[in-house]
């Protein structure tokens, strides 16, 4: 079966944050990609997503997964939103709690590989392992989006990590627009 076109505004961002970025602001309102967004039934929005972010040939898109990817959508947004909320990192941690890292032994060397008490728990459990990952590496580059009608996320990756915007295609070009009127009003 072929995924639906995703409707959402942003993706291609890292598991974790794509993952909050399935509940967007837009014109007619608040969307969620698992809950009916852009026609699609909750299991065809999981099926998008999976296929988004390269997990669909690894796990299935069924109503176990569904339900613990809304466990880790809801931990990682209130971990994001206060990295200092101790209830938030335990709901992470309680995520985290369905799989572990394996070390093994390649053709190549040393390598890992993800393994999991429920498959169900995989996706839910990679996007939460791909947060501690984020805040390893760079935790000041996870950002919302400085517009206050949008809810997206994304990880600078800008040179000079000065990034605003979920897109200055979107946000950014309302927010320059609505600068430039005021200006304009003001003369």
């Amino acid at each position: 079966m072929t995924a639906a076109a995703d409707p959402r505004p942003l993706t291609g961002e890292p598991v974790a944050l794509d993952l909050l970025n399935t509940r967007w602001a837009g014109d007619g309102g608040p969307h969620d990609l698992f809950a009916g967004a852009a026609g699609l039934s909750r299991v065809e929005g999981l099926t998008v997503w999976l296929e988004s972010t390269g997990l669909a040939g690894r796990f299935r898109a069924d109503a176990p997964t569904l339900v613990h990817l809304l466990t880790a959508r809801e931990a990682l947004a209130r971990a994001v939103a206060d990295p200092a909320d101790e209830s938030a990192r335990a709901l992470v941690d309680a995520v985290l709690e369905h799989g572990r890292i394996r070390p093994t032994l390649t053709a190549e060397g040393p390598g890992e590989r993800a393994e999991f008490d429920d498959r169900t728990w995989g996706p839910a459990w990679t996007a939460a392992r791909n947060y501690l990952e984020l805040l390893d590496s760079a935790p000041d580059r996870i950002r919302k989006c400085a517009s206050d009608s949008c809810v997206l996320h994304f990880h600078d990756v800008s040179r000079n990590g000065t990034r605003r915007w979920c897109s200055m295609a979107a946000c950014g070009n309302r927010a320059k627009a609505s600068r430039h009127y005021a200006r304009t009003r003001e003369r």
